[in-house]
């Protein structure tokens, strides 16, 4: 039926009839020759597995080449009309090519039924036939056949019949074959295929066109970003999964799924552009990951497989939080304590909402004014950055309640959060999350952009610092948008541009603080443009190129502001109040520095109390509109001409 040469690996492909032990020495080279982001059997798996593991890889390996490396679509249909009949023969008993030969040892052996292996050709005959999606249901379905039977050949492998481990398995799975979609963009379109969808695309104003032609900009980066968050979601609700199995299978899981998103960290560590680029994962890096699943097995405790007749089960909710001592009620109170003590501008803006999205906003604040402690106090930078891990644990902990899992005998309990505020401030988040349908991978970026601070002191490009502000306040932007409630997609857009002009506004304000604490968050491609280094901001007063270079970034935040105006009219009109006065009190704090020619070398600019008060009884009691959201009486001064005369000396 095939053809000589007509795909690669039938070179070293014993003849059909063969005995069991050329076709297992076949799988076995097949599967440890081949091409793969990573090793398909590990060498902590037990032995009596491994040939097994070979058997099944083959099987997959064949039937994606049959599909892939034959250019005419009609002949690789045939070609795999002509596997699907080989599998048939081989659950009859008569097996005949090597692959087969092999595998019926493992069917027999595993008890292995025949739908996984047919639903993966299913998946390879629609590659055919489908090279466009045009939504992520569509994609996800593609994925049931593709990617999820893989998993759950493994599990039949190590001997897990159960419905649960399975249903976890499928969502590691499929955001295993969504992250190497996003990896492989430029490979597709190579062989005229695009796994993105393609209303996701649309809805960050790119075309079909626009992939097939890869055109990269800001477009494609947050489409991507999109794309990556979904699949990260997938991987979180996937993670029990590792704690279900046998101690070693479950190493082999954890590194999968570490390997998946080291794949998207990657993705985002190149800029996003999978247009032009295919980024990778350095055998350095898996060794790395290896050795980060160890740890995690070996704190564990190592515990054997003796549950594969109970099988765990999840008690309650499907992603209830883990059942402390803290009411939601009473964790929602700690939060509106520790908002009220900060004394922040958002705060304020809190008694404009209604009381369910007053909370919301007091448990958003409550966590990140935490995360930041942990950044921002004391000296010992491997402290710090251990703190924000278990504040990363601790968060993955309470939205998956993987606490909540049982072995069969008894509840396994979670370590309880070794950091101040965990237990308090948790339940009212992720109640908060839930309700809004919050993407836990804001708060994750949030905590990356704190564990920048610790070891990121400068920016080389505006790009660069983009991405930073983006952690640190456009994470804040769409938190809180969720919060305020919208329906049109693009006000994410635009609440991302106001994080921006606070956190521009943020650091045009504090930059001679910042560097005193060793940090420039300025671009050095700008401090360059305007001849300012960054001693230039210890000193006790703004030189004129300082002066120059902060009306520059002024004017970005400028743009920022009136971009980002336009999320007032996609809001909820009960939370348009609360954004009025957000946006107006940053605006104005914005204006009150241009006033003052820049002179941030003295006391820090601040808007008074009385200006306050005024601006939240204009939120309160006055009309809210895109035309007045922006104080903007001291900025027109200023371009006017203003009143640079008054400046404070440093």
């Amino acid at each position: 039926m095939l053809r000589p040469g007509e795909i690669d690996i039938t070179r070293h492909a014993p003849m059909p009839g063969c005995s069991t032990e050329e076709a297992q020495k076949y799988t076995h080279w097949l599967a440890t020759h081949h091409y793969e982001n990573f090793n398909v059997v590990s060498w902590l798996l037990p032995k009596d597995l491994h040939q097994h593991f070979y058997n099944v890889y083959a099987y997959c390996r064949w039937a994606d080449d049959l599909g892939d490396e034959v250019p005419e679509a009609a002949r690789a249909l045939e070609l795999l009309a002509w596997w699907e009949h080989e599998l048939d023969a081989c659950y009859e008993g008569k097996p005949s090519h090597p692959v087969f030969v092999a595998l019926r040892q493992t069917i027999v052996a595993k008890d292995i039924p025949k739908q996984p292996f047919a639903d993966l050709l299913k998946a390879f005959r629609q590659d055919q036939t489908v090279k466009r999606y045009r939504n992520w249901d569509a994609v996800l379905g593609y994925c049931v056949y593709s990617a999820n039977p893989v998993g759950r050949l493994v599990l039949y492998l190590c001997g897990y019949r159960d419905e649960e481990r399975q249903r976890l398995s499928d969502a590691t799975c499929t955001a295993l074959q969504l992250a190497n979609f996003w990896q492989d963009v430029s490979r597709d379109l190579d062989i005229g295929r695009i796994y993105i969808p393609l209303d996701a695309a649309a809805a960050q104003g790119l075309s079909e066109s626009d992939i097939v032609e890869c055109r990269f900009d800001e477009r494609y980066v947050r489409l991507m970003k999109d794309l990556i968050a979904r699949t990260r979601t997938l991987f979180s609700e996937g993670q029990p999964l590792a704690k279900m199995v046998d101690g070693r299978l479950s190493v082999d899981l954890e590194m999968f799924t570490r390997g998946g998103l080291a794949v998207l960290d990657a993705i985002e560590s190149m800029g996003y552009d999978t247009l032009h680029n295919r980024p990778a994962v350095s055998k350095l890096k898996q060794a790395a990951l290896l050795g980060r699943a160890l740890v995690a097995h070996l704190a564990s405790g190592n515990r054997p497989s003796n549950d594969v007749a109970t099988g765990p089960s999840v008690v309650g909710a499907q992603h209830a939080a883990p059942q402390l001592s803290t009411t939601i009620a009473q964790s929602y109170e700690e939060c509106h304590r520790i908002a009220h003590a900060s004394q922040s501008n958002f705060y304020y803006a809190f008694f404009l909402l209604p009381k369910p999205k007053r909370d919301a906003m007091a448990a958003l604040y409550a966590f990140m004014r935490l995360v930041d402690d942990v950044a921002d106090e004391g000296a010992d930078l491997a402290a710090k950055q251990r703190g924000l891990a278990k504040w990363r644990a601790a968060l993955d902990q309470y939205i998956t309640g993987q606490d909540q899992v049982f072995d069969g005998n008894a509840a396994m309990a979670a370590p309880a959060p070794s950091l101040s505020g965990a237990s308090e401030v948790l339940p009212a988040l992720v109640e908060t999350m839930q309700r809004y349908k919050m993407p836990a991978r804001y708060l994750h970026d949030l905590i990356s952009g704190a564990e920048m601070d610790l070891t990121v002191q400068t920016y080389p490009t505006f790009d660069r610092l983009r991405e930073y502000c983006y952690r640190v306040a456009g994470t804040v932007g769409l938190t809180c948008t969720h919060v305020f409630g919208f329906t049109d997609a693009q006000a994410l857009d635009l609440a991302e541009k106001l994080g921006l002009a606070f956190q521009l506004t943020n650091i045009i304000r504090d930059v001679h603080e910042d560097y005193k604490l060793g940090r420039v968050y300025l671009p050095e491609e700008d401090l360059q443009r305007y001849g300012v280094s960054p001693q230039d901001f210890g000193r006790g007063e703004a030189s004129l190129g300082i002066r120059e270079l902060l009306r520059f970034e002024a004017e970005r935040a400028w743009q920022m502001y009136e971009e980002g105006a336009a999320l007032l009219g996609l809001i909820d009109a009960d939370s348009r109040g609360a954004l009025w006065l957000l946006v107006h009190t940053y605006s104005a704090l914005l204006g009150r520095i241009e006033v003052l020619d820049f002179a941030v070398f003295g006391e820090r600019v601040r808007l008074s109390k009385a200006e306050k008060m005024m601006f939240i009884a204009k939120a309160r009691f006055g009309r809210h509109t895109e035309e007045n959201i922006l104080e903007k009486r001291d900025r027109d001064r200023r371009r006017a001409g203003g009143t640079g005369g008054r400046r404070r000396a440093g």
